[in-house]
């Protein structure tokens, strides 16, 4: 699994939009769409930011392991 696969598995099992996950990292909604999508890299402040936002670990995040913690 990719990153933004979870990414996106993530931000829809907490029922939230890209819009609102956008405003966490101080990006518009279609700047947020770009990295969900693969037009954009996610920086690694907004990776730490994310995992902080979800409660799970980087490894989770990207895929490395299925343990969210």
């Amino acid at each position: 699994m990719n990153y933004r696969t979870r990414m996106r598995a993530l931000r829809e099992d907490n029922d939230l939009t890209q819009k609102q996950v956008g405003a966490i990292l101080n990006k518009s909604q279609q700047g947020y769409s770009h990295i969900e999508d693969g037009r954009a890299e996610l920086r690694i402040d907004d990776l730490i930011t994310l995992c902080r936002f979800y409660g799970v670990s980087a490894d989770y995040f990207i895929g490395l392991s299925n343990e969210k913690n």
